[in-house]
């Protein structure tokens, strides 16, 4: 049996990278899914990948009338969540010196906020027994100089997963965070444009692997989380990143 079969999923940022990579493997393990993006286009090609099974809710996580429609649409076409993929994010590699309040507040507010209200406004559908997933980062364990507001952003989703932890227990309802480490999507080339080639050797030094990730890796750890396979973790950070952290 498919791991995720009959399952209602929201996957947000789903209309590329990793969030689009574990919209396709939710479906083919049996799941319905939504996901959201701020591009049309990108969710119509989205969809048209996926190819069945599938609504796609255009909006920013940071706008919370964007959410209210998303859990709108969802309430209407299926009535409940099992699992919430809270996976939209930016990022900006940016010196400390150099971060102006619109850079720090427009990285909160996506990456930080989005996902807390995401989460929030998700509870009154979310079954018991539910799986909450947020995409975190290896970056906030690291002190990487450009990245002090991003890793900043994915330490809070840390600290939000232990407390929804205790605070949804007694729903049954788990929070776990997946922490993916230098990974093939368009964000990546995003962040250094003509220098990715560059920054890609210097990731791949990082990295004992030796190699940056598959979206595809961090899907699959996604559907490990949101399936019953995982039914006793909860509250932990799952490193998905080539061992760049634990060494």
């Amino acid at each position: 049996m498919a791991a995720l079969q009959g399952k209602i999923a929201v996957v947000t940022g789903g209309s590329s990278g990793i969030g689009l990579a574990t919209a396709k493997r939710f479906v083919k393990e049996g799941a319905y899914v939504f996901i959201t993006g701020r591009r049309q286009a990108e969710l119509g090609r989205a969809v048209a990948e996926i190819g069945s099974n599938v609504t796609a809710v255009q909006g920013d996580v940071s706008n919370l009338d964007d959410l209210n429609r998303l859990y709108k649409e969802v309430a209407a076409k299926k009535g409940k969540i099992d699992v919430l993929f809270a996976n939209a994010g930016i990022v900006e590699p940016t010196p400390t010196a150099a971060v102006s309040p619109e850079h720090y507040d427009k990285t909160f507010d996506v990456n930080a906020r989005g996902v807390f209200f995401a989460v929030q406004k998700a509870l009154p559908l979310m079954k018991d027994g539910g799986s909450i997933i947020l995409t975190g980062s290896g970056v906030w364990q690291k002190g990487i100089p450009v990245y002090a507001t991003y890793g900043a952003t994915k330490a809070a989703l840390r600290s939000f997963a232990r407390t929804w932890t205790a605070d949804l227990s007694g729903k049954g309802i788990r929070a776990n965070v997946i922490s993916p480490g230098p990974v093939e999507t368009p964000i990546l080339k995003g962040q250094f444009g003509e220098n990715t080639d560059v920054m890609k050797e210097r990731f791949k030094a990082m990295v004992p692997m030796g190699r940056i990730g598959k979206p595809e890796e961090i899907a699959s750890a996604a559907v490990f989380l949101a399936s019953d396979e995982s039914s006793y973790i909860t509250g932990i950070d799952l490193p998905v990143d080539g061992g760049l952290v634990a060494v």
